[in-house]
């Protein structure tokens, strides 16, 4: 589906693997990108629990494949964003950490204008009135699924990835694979952004 935002910008890094940093908020030049980059391939994890993992191509598993439809009433599904890198964030509006990201997920969002990525919640509890005024009060402008009563659509990701804690993401490569799973709150852009970034450039 064209209609939804897209966004993407180029960014360096390999991935993942540092020790735990106390007063990392303290450092500059977005300390957490530099660990990241600085990293061997293994799981990322910060003073704070939240954990990136980034998974070689020749590991992945197949495409996910899924349908639903948005808080607005909109259809969307896996065939409409074909080629696409596509980034999926699992939420719901009571969930503290969620609210919490919304604007590193929208800043990643925005810096990614006009590129083949598309952004996409998937709103695991609420309902669409719910989800919409989330949405309005913390500026997210991309749309998300209604998966509260259906239950395909969280099967058809945790098919293929473990989604057990909520905030999740997922960095779906341009053939619907799983290329990234970032679990816990996202304080930082950064990390995201480099993953997004080297998902466009595989081939």
């Amino acid at each position: 589906m064209r209609g939804l935002h897209r966004s993407v910008r180029r960014s360096v890094g390999t991935l993942l693997a540092v020790t735990m940093i106390a007063g990392l908020a303290a450092c500059a030049n977005d300390p957490l990108a530099d660990q990241y980059r600085a990293g061997d391939n293994k799981n990322f994890i910060a003073a704070n629990g939240f954990e990136a993992v980034e998974i070689p191509a020749a590991e992945r598993t197949g495409p996910v494949e899924f349908e639903g439809t948005t808080e607005t009433g909109d259809d969307v599904s896996s065939a409409d964003l074909a080629g696409d890198v596509v980034v999926i964030n699992f939420w719901y509006a009571a969930c503290g950490p969620c609210r919490a990201e919304a604007s590193a997920l929208e800043e990643a969002h925005a810096s990614f204008e006009g590129e083949p990525v598309t952004f996409l919640g998937i709103n695991t509890s609420d309902a669409p009135e719910t989800a919409a005024a989330f949405a309005e009060k913390y500026g997210v402008t991309y749309p998300s699924l209604m998966a509260a009563r259906d239950g395909a659509i969280k099967l058809a990701f945790a098919d293929k990835t473990p989604i057990n804690a909520t905030p999740t993401t997922l960095v779906l490569d341009k053939e619907g694979r799983v290329a990234a799973r970032l679990i816990g709150q996202l304080e930082d852009a950064s990390i995201l952004k480099t993953l997004v970034s080297e998902a466009l450039e595989e081939s």
